[in-house]
């Protein structure tokens, strides 16, 4: 069995980490939903040796905090600002994927159940 994304709740769900959703991402909202793009490039994130732990959808935002840093060192809290962009995208980051793995687990129980009551 692979690794487990979220709690106890979620086992019988078999929601493993860095599993692919399930359902279609427009499924309940009115409009359509369009795909985060990666901005950063990914010769820009090797030239700046960026770790791959870091290279994430926030990665262009902490290039800028890098360039910064390289910019003003050692008086790095001139970059003050753009460290603080990117601590907000990655709360953001955050939050977006808690929604959508909260999102996929209501999905899932959803048709779950409604295989159990056609059985019934």
């Amino acid at each position: 069995m692979g690794h487990f994304l979220g709690t106890f709740q979620t086992r019988d769900l078999d929601m493993e980490m860095n599993l692919q959703p399930t359902f279609d991402s427009n499924i309940g909202f009115k409009t359509r939903r369009t795909q985060r793009k990666m901005v950063a490039c990914e010769e820009d994130l090797m030239s700046a040796r960026v770790p791959p732990q870091y290279r994430d959808y926030c990665a262009h935002i902490l290039l800028n905090y890098l360039v910064c840093r390289y910019k003003h060192m050692p008086f790095v809290y001139k970059c003050a600002h753009e460290k603080h962009n990117y601590m907000n995208c990655e709360q953001a980051d955050y939050v977006l994927r808690m929604k959508e793995f909260e999102r996929e687990k209501r999905l899932r129980q959803r048709e779950k159940r409604l295989k159990q009551e056609s059985n019934s």
